[in-house]
């Protein structure tokens, strides 16, 4: 029997799944974060080994473990400095006492982003596009040649359009200028106040500037945005079709890049602005599909660590 790992490694949690050659997940763990690039190699490699450690430790399985495979698709990792860096941490992992017997060959390594492995994952298959809209946005495709197109993924700043964050930003800056009388007239003032219990729409640049928020915690206000325009606030509205429109954009450029325009495929979507009440998921697939009648756009069939283990298995059967 053929035993793989595949492994989703991101900025809030590492997940790993011990899996068989028939694809089943025999055992699962979380554990800390592991995205070296902000808390440091020691502490990632201890998350990994921890999520490792405890999913053989969840399965019931009476003879040895030999891990044939293994797939690391980890948030950041996409240089070639990165995978040399994870590279490393797979040896360290082999020689460190874990509860498996290493059986890996260079060939069965796998490291990739966590874009790849979500995709994978998402729909149960390595062809496809994934649309990760949560805190950042990210379109990520690839085509049965094993041609891949990524779009966006440039951070807060530079980028993340159709993310929870710019989602959230919007919202706020339309509420000051309908404050200030620069626009219509919207919900979204007392939507703030009432989520961030504020007396003044004007107390928004105390709790925003002076309280140093990070983009999680923006980002976490985009659900006033989304309850706005469930509530048929016409401002919220406009900033939901304006993050859809940045998001069918952004999954177009994928299919012009590495698809045909009537090529039948999948497109899975994946994070926290999807699951919105505003419809936001029927909006966006409305408007896909009428550029492109053959794409089919679904909520993910597995996790990413699941695809990641898809991956390393993919190695053992070349």
């Amino acid at each position: 029997m053929s035993y793989v790992l595949g492994i989703d490694g991101g900025g809030s949690k590492t997940v790993c799944v011990l899996m068989d050659d028939l694809r089943q997940v025999l055992g699962r763990a979380e554990a800390g974060p592991s995205n070296y690039q902000s808390i440091g190699i020691e502490a990632t490699l201890q998350s990994i080994q921890c999520a490792i450690h405890n999913a053989v430790e969840a399965a019931i399985i009476t003879n040895s473990v030999n891990i044939d495979a293994i797939c690391l698709g980890l948030a950041g990792v996409g240089r070639v400095a990165d995978i040399e860096v994870v590279k490393g941490f797979v040896k360290e992992l082999e020689n460190n006492k874990l509860p498996i017997n290493w059986a890996l060959q260079p060939a069965n390594i796998v490291i990739c982003n966590d874009a790849l492995i979500a995709l994978v994952g998402g729909i149960g298959q390595p062809v496809g596009i994934v649309v990760a809209a949560g805190t950042g946005s990210i379109v990520f495709g690839r085509n049965h040649e094993g041609e891949t197109k990524r779009v966006g993924g440039w951070g807060y700043i530079l980028g993340d359009e159709g993310s929870a964050y710019k989602i959230a930003i919007a919202g706020m800056n339309a509420a000051l200028k309908s404050y200030d009388g620069r626009e219509i007239s919207t919900s979204l003032i007392e939507g703030f106040k009432q989520h961030l219990d504020l007396e003044n729409i004007e107390d928004l640049v105390e709790v925003v500037y002076r309280r140093e928020w990070g983009v999680k915690e923006i980002a976490a206000l985009a659900p006033v945005v989304d309850f706005a325009a469930a509530s048929g606030d016409i401002v919220a509205n406009m900033i939901i079709d304006d993050a859809v429109k940045e998001l069918v954009k952004a999954t177009s450029t994928v299919i012009d890049a590495i698809f045909t325009a009537d090529s039948v495929l999948e497109v899975v979507t994946t994070g926290s602005v999807w699951r919105g009440r505003c419809n936001i998921h029927e909006r966006f697939a409305a408007s896909l599909v009428k550029k492109f009648p053959n794409v089919k756009v679904i909520f993910p069939r597995y996790e990413p660590a699941y695809g990641a283990g898809l991956l390393a298995l993919q190695t053992t059967q070349n």
